[in-house]
Parts: structure tokens; sequence; C-alpha cells
């Protein structure tokens, strides 16, 4: 009778834990889950980023390390975006030469290679390579911090790692990409008349004339607004994965990668919403 009963007990505990264990990992709480981690990283990300800006407005600064960070975005992403931002002048000519040849609007060329650089091409190809290039450093560089105990031992010394590392950052960055983007557009525009000479035989008074009166206030807010919000995400962003690395070497390697993807597709997303209310605020 015994040995009965205690077979009986242990059947039903033994059924009870493959229930809970069925019930744990059902779709609905797996999905729950995923759901939950999102949730809780976008707060983290809001947070830290709120933080970050912040501290831009309240004392101790780090200018030096800003300058330093200005130096490694700005100047070390020049090269990489004149040539980028050349042959995307020329491939725009190239691709609507045949059509202006055929209706005869070959004197909107330069309009044309403008408007598009200036609202569009140049701010978004820009933001592109520099996400490619300075997010996946940051992400690296923070990481690598992180992994090595240096962050920490920046809060025992009493020392915000935040203020420290991501706000100076993100300050650079802020600075640093609209610069970029008015070089890549006057480079684009450059590489732009170079193959509008050389296949619709454009001069430089007919090309750089209608390039520049096409051009009014809001073309010039949406080029340089655009590039700011950018600024915020490619380096919010970047600082956000390096400072959440978890798991040594490998998280440094898969934060890295991240960066670069999640700041791209932002960039892209935002760009949409960006656009559109520029167009809607200015009448374009």
């Amino acid at each position: 009778m015994n040995a009965t009963l205690a077979v009986f007990v242990c059947a039903g505990v033994q059924a009870a834990l493959m229930f809970e264990a069925t019930e744990t990992t059902s779709v609905p709480s797996v999905v729950g889950d995923v759901l939950k981690r999102q949730i809780f990283a976008i707060q983290d990300y809001t947070l830290l980023s709120i933080e970050s800006i912040k501290n831009i407005f309240t004392p101790p600064q780090y200018w030096v390390d800003t300058l330093e960070q200005m130096d490694l975005i700005g100047v070390g992403s020049l090269p990489i975006v004149a040539i980028a931002a050349f042959f995307i002048g020329g491939v725009l000519v190239m691709n609507t030469a045949a059509q202006f040849q055929r209706f005869g609007g070959t004197a909107l060329t330069g309009e044309a290679v403008s408007l598009a650089l200036v609202r569009e091409l140049g701010p978004t190809i820009t933001a592109l390579l520099v996400a490619g290039r300075n997010a996946s450093g940051i992400a690296s560089e923070l990481g690598s911090m992180v992994v090595t105990e240096q962050v920490d031992a920046m809060r025992a010394l009493g020392t915000d790692p935040i203020r420290k590392l991501m706000t100076p950052r993100v300050l650079a960055m802020i600075f640093t990409l609209p610069l970029l983007v008015a070089v890549a557009d006057f480079i684009g525009l450059v590489g732009g008349f170079v193959v509008s000479y050389l296949t619709l035989r454009i001069g430089a008074p007919q090309f750089w004339t209608t390039a520049i009166d096409s051009l009014v206030l809001g073309d010039l807010v949406m080029g340089m607004g655009k590039p700011l919000a950018f600024a915020v995400i490619i380096s919010t962003v970047g600082c956000y994965q390096g400072l959440r690395v978890r798991g040594g070497t490998q998280g440094v390697g898969r934060a890295t990668t991240t960066a670069v993807v999640i700041s791209s597709v932002i960039v892209i997303v935002i760009d949409l919403f960006l656009t559109r209310l520029f167009l809607f605020a200015f009448n374009l």
C-alpha cells in the first residue's frame, strides 16, 4: 500500500514538473520574455542618452576628451566621406544624363544634383558611413574598457563614466557630423560637375549657377538638421552597446556589430520622418 502510494506521489510530482516546464517554455511566455527584454533595453538606452545629453550643460566638462574625439570622428572620417561623395555626385549625373538629353533638360542637371545631395543623399550617406566607422569603434573601445574593468575602476575613483566617456563622444559627433555633411555636399557637387562636363558638356557657370540658385532656406535647414539627429543616434547607440557589454571578448564583438546595424537602421527610419517633417514645415 505504501509502495503504491509512493508511486502515485512520484508520478504526480513528475507530471507537475513536466506541466511547469511546458508552461515556462510555451510560445507566449517566450515572446513575452523577449518583449520585456526589448522594452527594458529601450528604457535603459533612453535614460542613458538623456543623462549623457544633460551632462553637456553641467560641469565638469571634459573638453580635451571632446577635442580628441572630434579629431578621431571628424578628421578620421573625412577621406572616406569625400571619396564616396565625389562618386555619388557623378553617379547621380550618369543615371539622369540620358533623361536630360532626351527631354532637352540638361540645364537642370545642377539643380537635380544639388537638391538630391543637400536634402537626402548627403546627410544619409554620410551618416551611414560615419556609423559604420565610428559606431563600431565607440562600441569596441568602451566594451573593451568594460571587459577589462576600467569602467569599474573609474566608478571606484569617483568619476562618472557616462560624463567622462559617453558625453564627449556625443558632443564630438554633434559638432563634426554636420561639417562632414557640408563637405560631402560640396564634393558631391564637384563630382557631379566633372561628370556633367565630360558627358553633357555643361560649363561651370551654368552648372554652379543652377545648383546654387535652386537651393532655398528649407533645403539648407533640412540638410543641416538631419545630421544633428543622426549624430545623437549614432553616438548614443555606439556608447550604449559598448557600456552594456556582457560575455567578455565575444560580447565586445557582438556589441560592435549590433551598434553598426542598429544605428544604421534607426538612421534610415528617422530619415523618413524628418524628411516628412521638413517638407511640411517649409512647404517644399
